[in-house]
């Protein structure tokens, strides 16, 4: 695309369990600017975005006319075949006894639940979602989410900071496991498989990184402080100058075998670090237009764990909130 050429206009599909937030996803994303659409046929999806004129955030669920997995997926491909779009695709979980009760509380019928119990639909839907839950960009689990958390995360992931806020960029960590392949939407990978690996020690296998035991297995390696640090140096170099080139959004992925060991633990180790205030490394001297280092603390830097998700356990949490709040050890709200 030549340099002159616009941004590609941003299309987001917004998907997942019906009561994990899909509806609050798509006000944020219109708070921030976006035509929002909530559950058109598929058959009008191309047509909406090719009349559209600003960002568009289509909500499509389960409810949706003529909804099928396959189609939605289909769809999304065929949005990224155009050079002048970004299309990503949002979904919203949670975990199934949280879905019960949020159901219970408002009495609401579940769309899968015709003739059956809301446990029955939610079965269901979670079936019926599942290629669109592996094919996402962005997993946004609710379950522990409060509001003002959930409107942060959305925000520092596809807002545009009009209001000044945005000098700096958003920093995702993310950890993940090879064999349930790369994350979509990185900007750089890291492989962490050749570090010892907690899995094959009895006591540990059942454990995560985020278990101490797990991190200091893991940190006891040779080579863990130097792979780290080489990590930390390279982002020191690299992130400032996403920066100059105009990025609001950077996904940084460590992935090992399993995705729950020792790429956690890096990831959480390396979160500490961006995370808190540290003087910059300066630009060599005579390097005219170097980067001038990665302003530790000030930018806001939210950590991923892609496997935990899957297996139903919260998957994020801020290192340093949107604001250079850093997150403090008794804050629980999003862990």
């Amino acid at each position: 695309m030549h340099e002159d050429s616009p941004p590609p206009r941003s299309i987001l599909l917004v998907t997942g369990l019906s009561g994990a937030g899909k509806s609050s996803i798509l006000r944020i994303l219109e708070d921030l600017g976006h035509e929002v659409i909530d559950n058109p046929p598929l058959g009008m999806l191309d047509e909406i975005v090719a009349r559209a004129e600003k960002p568009v955030a289509v909500g499509v669920d389960s409810r949706t006319r003529g909804f099928d997995a396959t189609a939605v997926l289909a769809a999304l491909s065929r949005l990224r075949i155009n050079p002048h779009l970004h299309a990503e695709l949002i979904y919203a979980t949670a975990e199934e006894s949280v879905l019960l009760r949020r159901y219970t509380a408002t009495r609401r019928r579940h769309p899968q639940a015709i003739h059956g119990t809301v446990k029955e639909g939610i079965e269901a839907e979670i079936r019926l979602t599942s290629p669109l839950r592996e094919a996402a960009d962005v997993v946004i689990d609710t379950s522990d989410l409060p509001p003002p958390e959930l409107r942060q995360l959305v925000e520092a992931r596809f807002g545009q900071w009009e209001d000044g806020r945005g000098e700096g960029l958003t920093v995702a960590l993310m950890s993940f496991a090879f064999p349930a392949g790369l994350p979509r939407e990185a900007d750089m990978v890291f492989d962490a498989r050749f570090l010892r690996n907690p899995y094959y020690d009895p006591s540990l296998s059942a454990l995560t990184g985020l278990d101490p035991q797990v991190a200091a297995y893991v940190q006891a390696d040779p080579d863990y402080a130097g792979f780290l640090d080489r990590i930390d140096d390279l982002l020191e170099l690299v992130l400032p100058r996403f920066v100059q080139e105009g990025k609001k959004y950077a996904t940084i992925a460590i992935g090992c075998s399993g995705g729950r060991h020792r790429s956690v633990t890096l990831v959480e180790a390396l979160a500490d670090r961006l995370g808190k205030p540290h003087a910059s490394v300066p630009a060599a001297a005579g390097q005219e237009g170097a980067a001038t280092g990665f302003p530790r603390g000030q930018w806001p830097v939210v950590v991923m764990h892609r496997e935990l998700a899957r297996q139903g356990r919260s998957s994020w949490r801020w290192a340093n909130r949107p604001g250079g709040q850093a997150r403090q050890p008794d804050d629980t709200s999003a862990s």
